[in-house]
């Protein structure tokens, strides 16, 4: 089974004035600053944390510090990795303004010097000060979306209920590229671990989702009975 899970969503674009405002501009101007086609996002997303990494990619793409927001959106997605309770801290509702300042440079302490013109540093203050800090995890995995599109590449998401070994990846990867979904786009593999999924595979390739997983069986199979009953 596919589905197409792409809509198109509000472009924001940054507006002229301090740097840590730059993305409160309001809708029109960001919906007139998207018209220009080198600043637009390569694809449309959806969700918010989809119309906020939208909005940086196009703040990113007019001071020409793209690669170093991305290295600087991956260095934060690794420090997502290394500490689970991060999500939480962010979504805390009793976080004071003093509290999110503090994350905020910690975290640009996890940036290092890749943030050149301080583009990510800016973002973060205006997250935090649109109590927007919980969205930052989806913000960083959808810019990657936005990158990899604009390289030319195509994400394929391996699901499974257990770790899979490298070969067994580099398997599923070339069947993929050989076949109509990869649309002779660069593979870009991202494998996840879902306990939930019981066993076998959910493939996602671009808007295309291949649910091979025991759950999946298990759920027509419950259905069929039902139907049938």
């Amino acid at each position: 089974m596919s589905s197409g899970r792409v809509r198109r969503t509000l472009v924001q674009l940054a507006a002229p004035g301090p740097a840590h405002r730059v993305f409160r501009a309001n809708v029109r101007g960001y919906a007139q600053a998207a018209a220009v086609q080198d600043t637009k996002p390569p694809v449309a997303l959806f969700g918010l944390d989809g119309t906020y990494a939208s909005a940086l990619y196009t703040a990113a793409a007019k001071t020409s510090s793209l690669d170093s927001t991305s290295k600087s959106l991956a260095a934060l997605a690794e420090v997502f990795k290394r500490d689970a309770k991060l999500p939480l801290i962010l979504n805390a509702p009793t976080l004071s303004p003093s509290d999110k300042s503090q994350i905020v440079q910690e975290l640009q302490r996890h940036m290092g010097a890749q943030d050149k013109g301080e583009t990510v540093k800016n973002f973060l203050k205006t997250l935090a000060d649109n109590n927007r800090l919980g969205i930052l995890q989806g913000v960083c995995d959808k810019f990657t979306t936005l990158m990899g599109a604009a390289r030319g590449e195509m994400d394929l998401t391996v699901t499974s209920a257990a770790k899979l070994d490298n070969k067994v990846l580099q398997r599923l990867e070339a069947a993929v590229a050989r076949s109509e979904y990869s649309q002779g786009k660069k593979l870009k593999v991202v494998s996840k671990i879902n306990p939930d999924i019981m066993g076998g595979l959910v493939v996602e390739v671009g808007d295309r989702t291949i649910d091979l997983s025991v759950s999946a069986k298990i759920a027509k199979m419950n259905k069929l009975l039902t139907d049938t009953l």
